[in-house]
């Protein structure tokens, strides 16, 4: 059975067309049954197709000239969004051309178009942004917002729970995800007066979402492999984000540093190698590449700009789960199993006042 095209913005990230092409021919060679729409500069993506007949049989060319740049604003994009290759992209999926998007290109911008032309879903607010982050444990961490909403009350994280929980589900496997909103401490009284709200919601309502949840988690804990999904704002999220991956260049520096300062070291490196290459393995950001915005009437990943074309092929692997796991309808149908009075609670302080 073949899946729905996957819409591939041909033009975005920092290599564009060579790595998008590169990525999207290698997860046809894991996957046969992925089938695409390259949209882009015709000439360009013919150029790169050559070395790829078992793609160039797969797919169909969408021509664009324009393009979003990385130093585009939100705004800037919405308005030039019809006659760029990710704006295509994204009308494509809501157009039924295609089942789902994938970008490299301007995290901002590509959030701003996907909400206005796909819009949010029934009983979402806004959309999160949400990664998967490695773990000590058996199965990657699912953590949301990252970066889309900076500012959010209760009811957003409550839905940024369902979403999560939805996800983790088809990304990890596990039918009843360990759910841990993020603190500064794990005790019932810690943090602010939202997420105690958030945390109270999610205790009582737990049981008709399939999930388990235990109340708060500290950042030290996130990558420990206790829990399945970790749930934020999007401030917070994008500040843990940004401190798990310098650590993980800091380790991998200091390693290389260590294992060069001297003929010891370097002979150490050679016997230990096996367990350096495993722990580089495991850092590796393509490995994990791939964000979803989750809450939209589609689905739209990010492919972070920098990945390389092994990271790309995970990122479009990762697309086609969620379709075949047809991820929004499990959001609809959790959404639906909570009810909205469950999820009825004020929308901020004033209101509480």
């Amino acid at each position: 059975m073949t899946l729905p095209r996957i819409a591939i913005d041909a033009m975005g990230g920092d290599e564009g067309v060579r790595v998008m092409i590169e990525g999207a021919a290698l997860a046809r060679r894991r996957h046969d049954r992925f089938n695409f729409l390259l949209v882009g500069d015709e000439t360009r993506i013919k150029a790169a197709l050559e070395d790829h007949p078992n793609l160039r049989g797969a797919s169909e060319i969408l021509h664009t000239e324009g393009v979003i740049s990385g130093e585009d604003k939100p705004s800037q994009a919405l308005r030039r969004a019809k006659g760029t290759s990710m704006g295509r992209a994204i009308a494509a999926v809501k157009a039924g051309d295609a089942g789902a998007a994938v970008s490299s290109g301007n995290t901002g911008a590509l959030m701003a178009i996907s909400k206005l032309t796909l819009r949010t879903m029934p009983g979402i607010d806004r959309p999160a942004l949400a990664a998967l982050l490695p773990t000590l444990g058996d199965n990657d961490v699912v953590m949301l917002d990252l970066g889309a909403n900076t500012e959010c009350d209760s009811r957003n994280l409550v839905q940024f729970a369902i979403m999560g929980a939805a996800y983790a589900r088809v990304a990890t496997g596990r039918e009843q995800p360990r759910l841990r909103l993020l603190n500064i401490g794990t005790e019932e009284i810690k943090g602010t007066e939202l997420l105690r709200d958030a945390a109270a919601t999610l205790k009582a309502a737990a049981g008709d979402l399939s999930m388990s949840f235990d109340g708060f988690t500290e950042a030290d804990k996130v990558c420990r492999g206790d829990v399945d999904v970790v749930v934020t704002d999007g401030f917070s999220g994008n500040i843990a984000l940004k401190a798990v991956e310098g650590t993980a260049r800091f380790v991998g520096d200091l390693l290389r540093r260590s294992f060069s300062s001297s003929l010891r070291s370097k002979i150490g490196f050679l016997i230990s190698r096996p367990a350096t290459e495993l722990l580089k393995h495991h850092l590796d950001p393509n490995n994990h590449n791939g964000a979803v915005f989750l809450g939209l009437n589609g689905i739209v990943v990010k492919s972070h700009g920098s990945a390389n074309a092994a990271g790309v092929a995970n990122a479009v692997a990762l697309t086609a789960r969620l379709l075949e796991e047809n991820v929004t309808e499990r959001i609809t149908a959790d959404l639906a199993r909570v009810g909205e009075a469950s999820l009825r609670m004020p929308r901020n302080q004033e209101e509480r006042a």
